[in-house]
């Protein structure tokens, strides 16, 4: 629900003092909720989009009146002899089917008996507000060229002209930047914070490895990982911190075509129930994979704190790094679910196998033999996506329509949440890994399809099935630059 221009007049600011008091907005805004007010909604759309401006000479009614997935914003009426009546709205709607985070919104009415100034505006930072929240990456409105100023003024793009009705109109879009976001805030700050590290040779790993979580030791066929689980995780979910760090590390070792040798534990907790509880993961996971944890460091009565390093072996490790024109691959385990607790962030397809399953997808890159590959991190597909580009000196285009997603999942969510198990390859033949990653090869809910390409523009975009491309990504996600 929300509010307009909400402060109450009065409140005290322990810093500051007393604030200027503003009138509260007198409306609220949220989904339309009853029958009523839907039919009051329809009722202000008819009234401007039929009688006064005669856009539709019959009915302004269409197909996402009847899409259950359509979303309607009204803003109520809170104060007086009007408290409840619907003062405007706003509906909003996915593109395509199934919903791949492409909506529009329409149909933006207010009333104009009403004195109330400033619903319209509300209603369309509302809309976007709701957007975003769904998960949407690409939002657009085809607005009448009158109210083009009020969109800018909002922050909404312009993307071009068209006719409705034989009206001129500008379609505008909402600029959605969460998957930049999460790339900010998961990657962005390694590349400074890591560049002592090169001032020994070999620093950060060998030509074609650069920043990569996996690298391999120079002179010999072994490949080591290591990959830290956040503290506010391992004290709020052991058990599940203790598998996902041998999960993440699987992960970086099925990367680099690498078959697991062993693990290294680091572990610290502030009491033996939780070291017990994270132990307890760990074990159960090192069982699953069929991988022995060798030895480690264990402390009491510390922080919590979580770190394991993998150990594999590979002949021809795979690096990380493509060119320009190689198509890139996802597969991925769209069984299981979000991990409750870390709905939109953690999908967890991996607790739920069997060892005979863990086993095959781990060994899924060295059937596949792609140019490069990369696991797909806490930065989401899109992320890693980038990281690959940014490796491999190139950009990156995703074809949304084409990503293999879970059915419990929005797109948004998917492109930027941690997957559980994912894998991007790049090759230079979009056919050429379909032999082994058949999906007769694969485990059940594994699945696995050609989603993107390398491209010689730099940074991410999105294609979408209509033609159009929306930036997705700057360039250099980590700052390490090439690998």
């Amino acid at each position: 629900m929300h509010r307009a221009d909400t402060v109450r007049g009065g409140e005290l600011s322990i810093l500051a003092g007393r604030s200027h008091p503003r009138p509260t907005a007198p409306f609220l805004i949220h989904p339309a909720q009853t029958a009523d007010e839907h039919r009051q909604y329809r009722r202000l759309r008819r009234e401007a989009f039929v009688v006064d401006q005669g856009l539709f000479p019959c009915g302004d009614r269409d197909d996402l009146d009847d899409d259950p997935r359509t979303v309607v914003l009204v803003a109520i009426a809170t104060d007086g002899a009007a408290d409840g009546t619907v003062l405007g709205g706003v509906r909003l709607a996915p593109c395509t089917t199934p919903d791949i985070g492409w909506w529009t919104g329409s149909r933006l009415v207010a009333d104009p008996a009403t004195r109330i100034r400033g619903i319209g505006p509300a209603l369309i930072r509302a809309a976007c507000a709701h957007a975003e929240s769904a998960g949407v990456l690409r939002f657009e409105a085809t607005v009448q060229q009158r109210y083009q100023a009020m969109f800018t003024a909002l922050g909404w793009d312009e993307l071009g002209t068209c006719d409705v009705a034989g009206r001129p109109h500008t379609l505008m879009g909402w600029p959605l930047d969460q998957i930049q976001r999460v790339a900010q805030t998961t990657k962005s700050f390694l590349g400074d914070t890591l560049h002592p590290l090169l001032a020994v040779r070999g620093g950060l790993g060998p030509a074609g490895f650069v920043g990569d979580d996996g690298v391999p030791l120079p002179g010999s066929d072994i490949i080591a990982a290591c990959d830290a689980i956040i503290p506010s995780m391992v004290e709020r979910d052991p058990e599940w911190a203790g598998w996902c760090s041998v999960l993440v590390n699987m992960n970086d070792l099925t990367a680099m075509g690498a078959s697991a040798i062993g693990l290294l534990d680091a572990v610290g907790a502030p009491s033996c129930s939780l070291l017990t509880r994270i132990v307890r993961g760990i074990a159960r996971a090192s069982q699953a994979w069929n991988v022995p944890v060798l030895g480690g460091h264990t402390q009491l009565g510390v922080p919590a704190a979580l770190s394991v390093t993998a150990l594999g072996r590979a002949a021809r490790p795979v690096p990380g790094a493509a060119t320009v024109g190689d198509r890139v691959r996802l597969t991925t385990d769209v069984s299981g679910g979000w991990r409750p607790g870390y709905h939109d962030r953690q999908w967890d397809s991996t607790s739920g196998r069997s060892t005979d399953d863990l086993t095959r997808m781990a060994g899924l890159v060295a059937r596949m033999r792609p140019r490069a590959a990369k696991d797909v991190s806490m930065a989401g597909v899109v992320g890693t996506l980038g990281m690959m580009a940014e490796a491999s000196g190139t950009g990156a285009e995703l074809d949304v329509a084409r990503v293999p997603r879970p059915d419990g999942a929005d797109m948004g969510a998917w492109l930027t949440c941690f997957p559980g198990f994912g894998m991007l390859t790049a090759d230079p033949d979009p056919d050429a890994d379909d032999t082994d990653a058949h999906p007769a090869s694969l485990p059940r809910g594994v699945v696995s399809d050609v989603c993107g390409r390398l491209t010689a523009q730099p940074g991410v975009r999105l294609r979408w099935p209509d033609g159009a491309v929306t930036h997705a990504l700057r360039p250099h996600v980590t700052g390490l630059g090439r690998a």
